[in-house]
């Protein structure tokens, strides 16, 4: 049997912890999959006198994660730490440089500095596993870097927060408002104490990056995506989608055009018919569109201790199967040097069309105005409906608009122009349709 591989823990929180507790459970059953013993060498963290729920005695302690990557006797570092910046970011670079795989769970890491630390790793001639930092459990990252061989990707799509899909499960299904929803989520751990990170789209937007990079052979390019929270979706918003056919999600989409590639986070109205309206509460889901296999969707938990350990040891399991001398895949599935400049494509018509809620002063000529508006910008409506906004408020009505397909430009310019007449009363919202889904 092959030597041990040693392993060392940067970052002993819920995840962490997890990760060291399932090596020592299971570990004669990882020794038979893997060919050779998994042990925990060597860990970090801020501090060695919490209890853990597991024993790590055996294993040598450090207080800097950066001294462990550089010295701790260890054939991979795990870091678990966070944040794109200080000792997550210095204690990989020096693993990586040191000559250690590596096995990463940090999205924004990646997001930042992924493709630098690529070109380190494929120096080196060790592995850079990150599975975990998309989708927690879901293996979407070694499906896309192993299994789809040939395949063209057009297209890839999803549900990547479990926060948000969360709270729009529980504002359609119990008809409570998004506060109300949120303050559950915080509650039950399913949202930071700060929840802005998940609920205006940052979280989902870094494991979009990363995925464009894998889908398209490009460099990673966060700062280029647009990007729209859910916490101005209402409870009017829910209903309206309902009697339209749709299910409000969060989704990130990422698509090849003729002039680039466009990448986007934003609230979608989808058909409650459709896969990806199926995905209710903390699941993950992605899509996958490709020329030869066509759409492959992949889902199942993505958060949480059990799904993210449950990545991060296939990781290492990974790692420990592979032998001196086998020639790693590349981290992005295309070598880093090789990863072609971002382009972002143009703006262009968008097939599904647009949900537009305006809540506008009840007087003559509002919805003359209105529809000058989108009839100047070149937008043909699919329907038009007015509600009225209850007995407390009659001086307000409630206008909801269907677009044929237009562009983003045009109907913000149109929306700008119905806020500037001075006929809203309230934040204008704007949803776009995706019917392909």
């Amino acid at each position: 049997m092959a030597e041990a591989l040693r392993v060392g823990i940067a970052g002993l929180g819920t995840v962490g912890a997890s990760v060291a507790r399932v090596l020592r459970e299971k570990a004669a059953e990882l020794t038979r999959q893997c060919g050779r013993d998994i042990v925990v060498a060597a860990v970090s963290a801020r501090d060695a006198r919490r209890d853990r729920g597991v024993d790590l005695s055996a294993a040598k302690w450090f207080d800097d994660a950066v001294k462990m990557a550089e010295t701790a006797d260890i054939d991979v570092f795990v870091e678990l730490i966070g944040g794109d910046e200080g000792p997550a970011h210095a204690s990989v670079k020096a693993a990586l440089e040191a000559g250690r795989h590596v096995v990463t769970a940090n999205k924004a890491l990646l997001a930042k500095h992924g493709v630098a630390l690529a070109e380190i790793a494929e120096k080196k001639g060790v592995l850079l596993n990150y599975e975990a930092a998309v989708a927690g459990g879901i293996p979407v990252i070694k499906t896309m870097r192993e299994a789809m061989a040939g395949n063209q990707v057009t297209r890839v799509f999803g549900i990547l927060n479990g926060t948000c899909n969360y709270i729009l499960t529980r504002m359609e299904a119990e008809g409570i408002s998004f506060d109300a929803c949120l303050k559950d989520a915080q509650r039950l751990g399913y949202a930071e104490a700060d929840p802005t990170f998940d609920i205006e789209g940052h979280d989902t937007a870094h494991k979009l990056s990363i995925l464009t990079s894998l889908a398209f052979g490009t460099r990673i390019a966060a700062n280029d995506i647009y990007m729209e929270g859910i916490s101005n979706i209402t409870q009017a918003d829910i209903r309206a989608a309902a009697e339209l056919g749709y299910r409000i999600k969060l989704l990130g989409v990422a698509q090849r055009t003729e002039s680039g590639i466009e990448q986007r986070v934003h609230p979608t109205m989808v058909p409650t018919a459709s896969v990806i309206a199926q995905v209710h509460g903390v699941t993950n889901a992605v899509a996958i569109e490709t020329d030869i296999l066509g759409e492959l969707l992949l889902s199942g938990p993505g958060a949480g201790g059990n799904a993210t350990a449950s990545a991060v040891v296939g990781d290492i399991a990974d790692i420990a199967k592979s032998r001196p001398g086998f020639q790693h895949a590349p981290v992005f599935g295309w070598p880093a040097r090789e990863l072609r400049p971002y382009k972002k494509a143009q703006m262009r018509s968008h097939a599904g069309g647009y949900f537009i809620r305006l809540t506008v002063h009840d007087r003559i000529g509002v919805f003359a105005a209105i529809a000058k508006r989108m009839a100047d910008n070149d937008i043909s409506l699919e329907s038009i409906v007015q509600q009225g906004a209850g007995p407390e408020t009659e001086a307000q009505k409630t206008v909801i608009l269907v677009t044929h397909e237009t562009t983003e430009a045009a109907v913000r310019k149109a929306v700008e122009g119905v806020t500037k007449d001075g006929h809203l009363t309230d934040k204008p919202q704007v949803i776009r349709i995706e019917r392909a889904e």
